[in-house]
């Protein structure tokens, strides 16, 4: 119903809303500021490197040279204005929705979730099935928003985003990959770095669950177009397809079938639509936030169909194999240059390749006791903390595979060319 969570939005009258705006570190104030507290998190996180560099990361094809194929700075944008229509209509704050949904994959790394698993699988091996991931995009965008991304200072100085707990909250809570009915906020406020896994903390905020759910809706419309664009799907998709969406949706309300949408007149928008009106239609807040049974089976099959279909197409598999080659070799390169980045010397070692070798010491400079302990000149305006121990190996390998997550699917590529070429 319309307007039907407006009593529990995130505003001044929401119990929550103080801890909802509060910042580890009061934020400078210009004096003449127009923007609530969420606008400017917005503006922040749109401004920043992290999300810049989004248009040339993987969303689901890596690389991509077609201009009109998902990246992952448009399913950013997808993501928020699913959220944003969806809080707009339910009665909750659209800033805060926004703010959280621009900046909820900052962290993510290069070619998406292959990118993701190859660095967990770096950081370490799992112990056992159920164990954590010691690397989660949802958390890495936490740790880039608190530690990694700058913006300057009315004085020019680099400062850290310095986020309101709500936004930082959605950001690390927005995991949509568990399929869940009657989403709800959790009542208290907590250290967000003691979330061990994604998915299974709700957020603090009723915008954070919007997200959440806006995830799922934005990569199973989308990613159906641009699977179609690359001829992934033959025939037997195609009524795989019109199957699923026949037998879980039959027919509209208005009594006729869904016909005119299956195969290959599915049109994503229209998917996409139906589902967001659906989860408007069904969503109460003491119920939380509902798909009905019919919706959500579809999506349940829908995102199986994927899957089998896309995620595990034989050639995105293929790209898998070299996507680790990839960043194996920059991880192990850089993994190598640990006693000359010890000796002050990893300039000079890794002049042969200039374009890694003068990124890599940036980060060192800007994110590590690297300076401190070699006598180097930090920038002087860059205020930003050591967040990684160059002398500590787990704190190194850290610190390699952070500079690894920031890259872009071409300049990864682009290192290891220059790592491979004699």
């Amino acid at each position: 119903m319309q307007n039907s969570f407006e009593s529990v939005k995130t505003c001044t009258l929401n119990h929550k809303y103080e801890q909802a705006i509060s910042r580890e570190i009061p934020i400078y104030s210009r004096g003449n500021g127009i923007r609530s507290e969420f606008e400017r998190d917005y503006t922040r996180l749109l401004h920043c490197q992290a999300y810049s560099r989004l248009k040339h990361k993987t969303q689901v094809f890596f690389a991509p040279h077609n201009d009109h194929v998902c990246t992952r700075m448009e399913h950013v944008l997808h993501v928020a204005s699913v959220a944003s229509t969806i809080a707009k209509y339910l009665g909750l704050n659209q800033e805060l929705t926004q703010a959280i949904a621009i900046g909820h994959d900052i962290g993510h790394a290069p070619f998406g979730h292959s990118g993701e698993d190859i660095l967990n699988d770096l950081l370490g091996k799992k112990e056992g099935a159920n164990a954590p991931k010691k690397f989660w995009h949802e958390r890495n965008s936490l740790f880039f928003a608190d530690f990694i991304e700058t913006l300057d200072d009315p004085n020019g100085i680099k400062r850290p985003l310095n986020l309101t707990y709500a936004v930082r909250d959605g950001i690390i809570c927005h995991c949509g990959e568990i399929d869940q009915q009657g989403v709800k906020p959790r009542d208290e406020a907590i250290n967000l770095y003691e979330i061990k896994r994604p998915g299974f903390v709700q957020p603090f905020t009723w915008e954070g669950c919007v997200v959440k759910i806006s995830d799922k809706i934005a990569f199973l419309g989308r990613d159906i177009q641009d699977a179609r664009s690359y001829h992934l799907l033959d025939m037997g998709s195609y009524r795989q397809l019109r199957e699923i969406v026949t037998e879980t949706l039959g027919m509209t309300k208005s009594g006729k079938t869904l016909s005119h949408r299956s195969g290959r007149a599915v049109n994503p928008s229209v998917l996409i639509n139906d589902m967001i009106v659906d989860l408007c239609e069904n969503s109460n807040p003491d119920e939380g936030l509902f798909f009905s049974e019919s919706y959500f089976h579809f999506i349940t099959e829908l995102k199986k169909f994927s899957y089998a279909n896309i995620y595990n197409h034989w050639r995105l598999v293929e790209f898998q194999k070299y996507a680790r080659n990839v960043l194996e070799t920059i991880f192990n390169t850089l993994m190598r240059a640990q006693i000359y980045v010890q000796k002050g010397t990893v300039e000079v070692h890794l002049s042969a390749y200039p374009k890694l070798g003068d990124e890599f010491c940036k980060w060192l400079l800007h994110y590590s006791n690297y300076a401190e302990k070699t006598n180097q000149k930090k920038p002087l305006n860059y205020e930003t903390s050591a967040v990684f121990d160059i002398t500590d190996n787990e704190s190194y390998k850290k610190c390699v595979i952070e500079f690894i997550s920031g890259c872009t699917d071409q300049f990864a590529i682009e290192c290891f060319t220059e790592i491979i070429s004699f």
